[in-house]
């Protein structure tokens, strides 16, 4: 809530221990004055800071001697100084122009003086851990891609080249790299079996004898 100013002691005082002073110079019997009044009231408690920026109500009719200090003459008049000094007047019950004027002198208070959330922590990298190093939360961290080593690069290779020759030197290229055995889809051959092309047993292999190929 808003501060009634008392006296001409009391305005002072006010000036001199807040950077930002927002004055709401009113009248009991001015209607424009009541209208505004809620409004002003929740610019107060939103930006209001102790020993910072200071929300006041200054009566005309009570405080003759501040009214005419600033030389008022209509009501409701807002004046907001910074460090004593008026850079600011509005007249009338003028809400936008009111707010405008309020959020840029909050800036000039110095750090601390917006409200609202700040954020003050030094960032998380991915994996969940903040610059600082320490680790939060459960995420885990990005692991490194595992570089290849000489086996791998050389396999990689003799695959390739496998490849390449079965494919250059086949009737139908397409059909031999898919049943190769440089093919990495096509599981290793185990231990004393043998297969065909496309994964089939091959058949047992036959031996013809001298007799026989008389007797062809």
């Amino acid at each position: 809530m808003p501060d009634q100013i008392a006296s001409a002691a009391d305005w002072r005082s006010t000036l001199s221990s807040n950077a930002v002073v927002v004055a709401d110079f009113y009248a009991d019997w001015c209607g424009p004055c009541k209208m505004i009044a809620p409004h002003f009231e929740s610019l107060a408690t939103k930006y209001a800071k102790p020993r910072k920026i200071a929300f006041v109500k200054v009566n005309v009719d009570t405080q003759g001697e501040v009214s005419q200090q600033y030389g008022v003459r209509a009501m409701p008049t807002f004046l907001i100084l910074h460090n004593g000094s008026v850079i600011k007047t509005i007249q009338g019950a003028n809400p936008p122009a009111l707010t405008s004027a309020v959020e840029a002198a909050v800036k000039l208070a110095g750090p601390g003086a917006v409200s609202g959330s700040s954020f003050s922590s030094g960032g998380h990298r991915l994996g969940g851990t903040p610059a600082g190093g320490q680790r939060v939360g459960t995420g885990q961290t990005v692991a490194r891609p595992i570089s290849w080593g000489i086996n791998q690069w050389i396999n990689a290779i003799l695959n390739f080249l496998g490849l390449y020759f079965v494919s250059l030197f086949s009737l139908d290229p397409y059909k031999a790299a898919e049943n190769s055995r440089y093919n990495k889809k096509n599981p290793p051959p185990q231990a004393g079996s043998a297969t065909g092309p496309g994964g089939k047993p091959a058949g047992r292999a036959t031996f013809k004898t001298l007799n026989d190929l008389g007797s062809e």
